[in-house]
């Protein structure tokens, strides 16, 4: 299944920092559903988890009135869907206020595919020695004598046949 996945750089980044890219993927997630005001707290989201955490406990305590039952129930699972569906878009604009950069979305079906295709663009640090060169010296040269006509009586470069 294709997720989209956000890479956010830090404020002022360079591509030296690469280790420092946050990669937040776009969707449901399933622990803020089932635990909506500690997920946030998990991600330090402060003002949101305190806000659903005042909402759960009053729908608690509406669940505890005579007649109100449904409508605390209706308001602890209204937070647990929008947390359940937003968690991850209330990350990404908590960072992008904290001057992240949203560099690129990337729709692929895991995290490492993602990455790969994200980390493909960025250039290496010159410090690294990862890239392998080649070694052209030591290539061994074309085989058999080499002509000036084209082949299979193909047009030339220069116009005659």
């Amino acid at each position: 299944m294709t997720s989209s996945y956000i890479f956010l750089t830090p404020p002022g980044s360079t591509n030296a920092e690469i280790d420092k890219v946050r990669t937040i993927r776009d969707g449901f997630t399933f622990l803020g559903f089932l635990f909506p005001w500690a997920w946030l707290l998990a991600h330090r989201l402060w003002l949101h988890a305190a806000a659903a955490f005042v909402l759960q406990a009053i729908g608690g305590a509406l669940m505890d009135e005579p007649g109100l039952g449904l409508a605390g129930a209706a308001i602890m699972l209204g937070v647990n869907i929008l947390v359940g569906l937003e968690g991850q878009n209330f990350r990404i604009r908590n960072l992008a206020a904290k001057g992240w950069n949203e560099d690129a979305l990337i729709a692929a079906d895991r995290l490492d595919i993602a990455e790969q295709v994200y980390f493909a663009d960025k250039a290496v640090p010159s410090g690294s020695d990862d890239t392998i060169a080649p070694d052209w010296q030591n290539k061994p040269g074309a085989n058999g004598p080499h002509g000036h006509g084209t082949s299979l009586g193909l047009f030339g470069f220069d116009g005659g046949r």
